[in-house]
Order: structure tokens, then sequence, then C-alpha cells
């Protein structure tokens, strides 16, 4: 069953609209219906390809790399679905299913979202506890 996942770009800038694309992308469950609009007069990349929760509002773009194999299989009718897998760091991650087949989220789907900004830490010092206490000076 042919499937793709793509991470949605974008999540932080601020819609025409004035609707706020993070909070519609937490608003959105997994297994939402999206639709995915190309954009050939976006002044930035004319292979522009915007991202739209079930509601209508934009939570955001394909990554630039992965829009003109996006453009080309809209303009083919390769891509059969689109739906809402589950937020991400960087905006959100949407599942694709192509030639015919519907969209089906992947088996480890959290019902859980990846909180937006939540940097994961990736060392921690290795005599650390998370307490400093303050600075004490000799008195002089």
């Amino acid at each position: 069953m042919p499937q793709l996942s793509l991470i949605i770009v974008g999540a932080d800038h601020p819609n025409k609209d004035k609707s706020n694309r993070r909070s519609e992308i937490l608003w959105s469950h997994p297994g939402e219906e999206v639709h995915l609009v190309p954009e050939p007069k976006n002044p930035v990349d004319p292979q522009a390809v915007a991202v739209f929760s079930a509601r209508g509002v934009q939570i955001g773009y394909v990554r630039g790399v992965q829009c003109q194999l996006i453009r080309s299989y809209l303009s083919r009718g390769r891509i059969s679905g689109a739906i809402f897998q589950c937020a991400h760091e960087e905006g959100a991650v949407i599942r694709l299913g192509l030639d015919g087949e519907p969209p089906q989220l992947p088996d480890n789907v959290s019902d859980q979202p990846v909180i937006p900004h939540q940097r994961r830490r990736t060392e921690e010092p290795p005599d650390h506890d998370g307490w400093y206490p303050d600075e004490i000076y000799p008195d002089e």
C-alpha cells in the first residue's frame, strides 16, 4: 500500500486572515482530512504547496525540497487523499495515500502530540542534577 508521510513547515508564520497555524495544528486530530493547495503565484516559491486543515485553516507548507515532487503527484492525480498524522516541532506531519489507496495512519502514531518548540536535550553534563546553588563569595 503506497503511503508517504511529510513534515509540514512554516507553522510559526501568521496567516493572512490572522488565524494561528500552531493553534490549528493543536486542534487537529490524527486521521483528520487535510488539503494540499498548489500556489503557483507564491512570490517566494512558485512550486509551493500550502496545507490546510479540515476546517480550512492553513497549517503550513510542504518543505521546499519536496514541493516539485508533490506538485507532480497532484498534477498526475497520484495523491488519493491526505490526512493529519501528528504535531511536530517544525509544524506537523501529514500522511498521503498514493495511486488510489486511501491514506492510513502508521501503527506507531501516538495520541499524544509533540509539543511545538519543546526541544529534546541531547546531553546532560555527567554530574548534573538540575540544581545550581547561588555563588558564595568570600567576605573581604
